[in-house]
């Protein structure tokens, strides 16, 4: 028969294993439903797969077998791992979880030893910020919105208010003055004059704020 080949977990070979179990929870939970012969099967998503090892290490090189193997356990480091039990797993890093091993009186150099892995999936890429809230994948990721723009209308929006602002001043001041008929006021109404100036730039201001938004959105 030809040899079969050797597990590898990271750079250590395990010569010797005498058992491997590989152990799967699909991850169902079961839920009884009245009138219904069974439990409905609701599904979250597989956990991880599990692969149990045991196996003996001996002859001169024992001692250091086991040291790179405790040593790996107590680092807790990923590590790849190989073996026919998971040629048909996508199985890319695994944990130790746990490591057992025993040596016998009367047995030099001779050490058995019990190794549970658990797989360590990768994560999943970090959340991308995408245009409109997310909305692309709903087909509104391209509007002919041009955000350039955007700056050009708050500009405008300040501007709109600001003159409005100085419209309702103006107001306010005429209000106050109604009652001083005939009263020679000279220079004293040039502010006021000057802020009537500026409101008559409301109606263009307004104008191109509009036409602001309506090129947004053409």
């Amino acid at each position: 028969m030809p040899d079969r080949p050797v597990p590898l977990l990271g750079s250590i070979s395990l010569n010797s294993v005498q058992r491997i179990e590989h152990a799967l929870d699909s991850g169902f939970s079961s839920t009884p439903i009245a009138g219904l012969a069974g439990e409905l099967q609701q599904r979250s998503n597989r956990l991880s797969h599990r692969i149990r090892i045991e196996g003996t290490l001996f002859g001169v090189s024992a001692a250091d077998d086991l040291k790179a193997l405790q040593e790996a356990a107590a680092k807790g480091e990923e590590l790849t791992f190989s073996a026919d039990i998971s040629k048909a797993l996508d199985l890319q890093k695994v944990v130790i979880g746990s490591f057992h091993v025993t040596e016998a009186g009367g047995h030099a150099n001779f050490f058995h030893y019990d190794l549970a892995l658990a797989e360590s999936p990768p994560l999943p890429p970090p959340a991308q910020v995408s245009g409109f809230g997310g909305l692309d994948d709903f087909g509104l990721g391209d509007l002919g919105f041009d955000t350039s723009i955007l700056g050009d209308i708050a500009s405008l929006a300040g501007q709109v208010a600001g003159a409005v602002n100085d419209a309702l001043s103006v107001i306010d001041a005429l209000s106050a003055l109604t009652n001083l008929d005939g009263l020679d006021l000279g220079n004293f109404l040039k502010p006021m004059s000057d802020s009537a100036g500026r409101v008559g730039s409301i109606g263009s201001n307004v104008q191109k704020a509009f036409g602001g938004l309506s090129k947004a959105f053409s």
